[in-house]
């Protein structure tokens, strides 16, 4: 008897997976496994399982990936200090490469011989998720159904649910829904009134962050502990990286931080719009510049700033695990060793404002920048530095 063929499909047992899901066994002779990549999303773990029987799946995984998400992609791109185009947090793209490959060792596990996803033909996703498969299993085939299947439209879809019995959520009937996408690190929101830039966003699409108005009239604390480069605790409480991101979501969230209104430039030549919300990765960011403000050398961090659009670049457009993204990361992690103390944050209304930071590294003398008279610093030799660099000025 000949063994039939499987496909790995990333499967978040909504409605456009759902589909995705049919499609491939009605479109392939091979056996659907369905895997979900347990990211820190809001998602109802028996939902997907029995959307996924209902439809004859027999192979169902879900598999805890936070605090590898955490520790292994989003820590080590706070310490880069990533921004896409100055302002996005790079919540969906950081995620993506982790997911293709995990996708990718279930595929190996089971011999299957394709993977799918259920990214647009339009969007950046399709090329973050196979440029990791690419990496993991160049061998292996890869499906992607909304880039050859017949369906068009919104209308198209709801009509091949309907067809096959597949739930269809209430605010997708009728018009497009919003395209959300979230994990432990962020939530973003695309598409409706979104798209035209005139519009501005409606306070009821955020999922995550209290608007700055309705915030606490009181501000709120918080110590992040570093070791390495990277938070190993809160307020002294060592916990995991998960926890440590989990909560600072809480706090940030409940005092209206991490909200983010864009225009980006898609990999793919396409204009977008979104809000994003990335309230813990927000105070982490501005956490981890305050902590290398005292511990880094002044070229460490210059040369850092220096290489961070271009790192955040290759991030956006799904080169993770790229030769030149391995190599920015030895450049940012040079001196992460140094990075070791604490700081103190003040939440209040939308705002950040470092308390105070804490550390045992000698990069920062209190004795040379003193205005006291010391003789720590050499002022005759400033003047013979200013005349050096006349010279460039011709």
């Amino acid at each position: 008897m000949k063994k039939q063929k499987k496909i790995v499909l990333a499967y978040s047992g909504g409605l456009d997976t759902s589909i995705i899901l049919k499609w491939l066994q009605e479109n392939y002779d091979a056996e659907v496994i369905a895997y979900t990549a347990d990211v820190g999303q809001e998602m109802d773990r028996k939902k997907i399982i029995k959307n996924a029987k209902k439809l004859g799946v027999k192979k169902i995984i879900i598999q805890d990936l936070k605090n590898i998400f955490v520790k292994d992609y989003v820590y080590p791109m706070i310490r880069g200090h990533a921004l896409y185009e100055g302002v996005y947090l790079l919540g969906t793209s950081i995620a993506r490469p982790l997911i293709a490959k995990d996708q990718i060792r279930v595929a190996k596990k089971f011999n299957a011989y394709a993977v799918s996803h259920g990214a647009t033909g339009k969007g950046n996703d399709q090329v973050r998720f196979e440029l990791g498969y690419h990496y993991f299993g160049p061998k292996i085939k890869i499906i992607a159904p909304w880039r050859i299947w017949k369906l068009k439209s919104r209308t198209d879809l709801i009509n091949y649910a309907k067809k096959h019995g597949i739930p269809i959520p209430k605010d997708k009937k009728g018009a497009p829904p919003f395209s959300v996408d979230d994990n432990l690190f962020h939530t973003s929101t695309e598409g409706k009134v979104l798209e035209n830039p005139k519009n501005s966003a409606p306070e009821f699409i955020f999922q995550r962050t209290t608007s700055p108005e309705k915030a606490p009239n009181k501000p709120s604390f918080i110590t992040i502990n570093y070791k390495n480069g990277d938070p190993v605790g809160l307020n002294g409480k060592k916990l995991s990286p998960a926890k440590v991101l989990d909560k600072l979501n809480q706090l940030a969230g409940r005092n209206g931080i991490g909200r983010v209104d864009l225009v980006e430039n898609r990999f793919i030549g396409i204009k977008s719009r979104g809000v994003y919300e990335t309230p813990g990765g927000t105070l982490l960011l501005v956490a981890h510049r305050a902590i290398e403000s005292v511990t880094l050398d002044k070229d460490t961090m210059h040369k850092k700033d220096e290489v961070m659009p271009r790192y955040a670049e290759l991030v956006y457009n799904g080169y993770w695990y790229s030769k030149e993204r391995f190599k920015l990361q030895k450049i940012v992690d040079l001196k992460r060793n140094k990075v070791n103390g604490s700081v103190k944050l003040k939440l209040y209304k939308g705002n950040i404002t470092i308390q105070s930071r804490q550390t045992s590294s000698n990069a920062y003398s209190m004795k040379k920048v003193s205005f006291e008279e010391n003789k720590t610093f050499n002022k005759s030799n400033v003047e013979r530095f200013i005349n050096f660099h006349k010279r460039k000025l011709r």
